[in-house]
Parts: structure tokens; C-alpha cells; sequence
């Protein structure tokens, strides 16, 4: 069963890129950061084989992952500005955002400023929460969108790097891919214990909100 999900997740990740090229990277990282569970951890490794194969740049990839991290970060941006909180609070739980994460980006930008857009793409979870209050302080659309792109481009690059060298060690040694093999199943535990997670933390926090 897990094996069969990380098949399925994988395969869509890669049919989109394989079809769409640079355009499926700008829209699986868009869907990514739009707080839709969608791994980078995997969009831009594979983004980055390709780059070992000749049929992507790197730089071209890296920058491509980036502005769809603006993208999707932008839906984020403008719910937070023109919905505001209650908007978010209401129907977030539909995308399994709760008041919590709500909580932890608005003290994260409270107490950082403006600065933590740019710091937040490198951190877990709250690399996309944070859009939210910035489009609710209503943050300054151009400076948003530098630091949104600024912070993610170091992200998808160091990515694909691992991509590459990783395809690049694929044709010399044989051994590595019966040890990718092995790592499989375990890659596909991680994952959905990680889904399981954040939907137990999500509901979690939404109990308590409501106790």
C-alpha cells in the first residue's frame, strides 16, 4: 500500500514534468506552495536527474522551481489580503491549515518582520504558512515576491543539485540502485507517516480550539 502510494505520487510528479518540462516544474511547486501536500523533496530531484541527462539547465530549473514557489505562494498572499484571517480560519481546514499554524506564522512575522519571507522558505511548514500573514499585514506586493523568490532559489537549487550528482552516480555504480531499491519502501513509510502526522497535528490543534 505504501510502496503503491509513493508509486502513484512519483509517477504524477514525473509525467507532469516530463510533459510539461520547465512549465511542470513552475506548476508542481505553484501546487506545493499553495499548502497542497505535494513534495519538492521529490519535484526537484527528479527536475534535477534531467539536468544529468541533458535535457534540463540546472540554473533553468532551479529558477523555474522558484518562481512557481511565488506562484503558489501568491494564492496564499491574496487570500490573506483580500479574505483576511476569518476567510482563512473558515475554510483552511479543507487544506488541513489550522488555527495553530495560523498562530505560529503570525508570531514568526510579528517577531521577525518582513525579513522572515525570505528566511521562512527554508524552514519546515512554515515556509508556506507564512504568505498568510504577510498578505493580512498587507506587506508590500514587489517585496514579497523578491523575498519569496530569493529564499526559494537556494531551496530548489540544492535540490536539483543532489538530483544530478545522485543520476550522475546512477551509471557508475550498479550497486546504488539496488540500494535506491532497498530505500524504497522506507522513503515510502517516511512520507505517509508524515502525511499522518500533520493530519493528527491538524486535528489536533482543532480540537483544542474548540475545548
Amino acid at each position: 500500500m505504501v510502496a503503491r502510494i509513493l508509486e502513484i505520487l512519483s509517477a504524477f510528479i514525473v509525467a507532469t514534468i516530463s510533459t510539461l518540462g520547465y512549465g511542470g516544474i513552475v506548476l508542481l511547486m505553484a501546487i506545493e506552495s499553495a499548502c497542497i501536500p505535494l513534495p519538492s523533496e521529490i519535484i526537484m530531484p527528479f527536475s534535477g536527474y534531467l539536468v544529468y541527462t541533458g535535457r534540463f539547465n540546472i540554473w533553468l530549473v532551479s529558477i523555474a522551481g522558484a518562481f512557481g514557489c511565488v506562484v503558489g505562494s501568491l494564492v496564499a498572499y491574496w487570500v490573506g489580503m483580500y479574505g483576511g484571517r476569518p476567510l482563512i480560519e473558515k475554510y483552511g481546514k479543507y487544506i488541513l491549515v489550522s488555527h495553530h499554524d495560523l498562530d505560529l506564522a503570525d508570531r514568526w512575522f510579528d517577531r521577525f518582520g518582513e525579513a522572515i519571507v525570505f528566511v521562512s522558505r527554508l524552514l519546515p511548514a512554515i515556509r508556506t504558512f507564512i504568505a498568510f500573514p504577510a498578505g493580512v499585514a498587507r506587506m508590500n506586493l514587489k517585496k514579497f515576491v523578491i523575498y519569496t523568490f530569493a529564499g526559494s532559489l537556494p531551496w530548489c537549487f540544492g535540490l536539483a543539485y543532489v538530483g544530478q550528482k545522485l543520476g550522475e552516480q546512477w551509471d557508475k555504480d550498479p550497486r546504488l540502485k539496488s540500494l535506491f531499491h532497498r530505500f524504497d519502501f522506507v522513503i515510502g513509510i517516511v512520507i505517509v507517516l508524515a502525511a499522518a502526522w500533520w493530519i493528527w497535528r491538524h486535528v489536533r490543534h482543532t480540537q483544542r480550539a474548540k475545548s
